[in-house]
């Protein structure tokens, strides 16, 4: 089972990062997200931005995703 890019998105507006997967989870919860998805989160590192939420993410994440870019 995976987390869509846009329902991680939804979950964490208004997250003002860097964040922990704590605190990350809590914001989670508060957007309404899906009880999975808000699991998932709290086992999140310390990240500064939502590409950092989603690479810890990826093994989750359903659809596309654009990690091919050369960084």
């Amino acid at each position: 089972m995976g987390f869509q890019v846009t329902e991680v998105q939804k979950a964490l507006k208004g997250a003002d990062y860097p964040m922990k997967g704590d605190e990350l989870a809590k914001l989670a919860e508060r957007n309404g997200a899906d009880k999975d998805l808000v699991e998932a989160l709290r086992k999140v590192p310390e990240v500064d931005g939502p590409n950092g939420v989603m690479k810890h993410l990826s093994g989750e994440l359903g659809g596309p995703t654009s990690d091919d870019s050369g960084s």
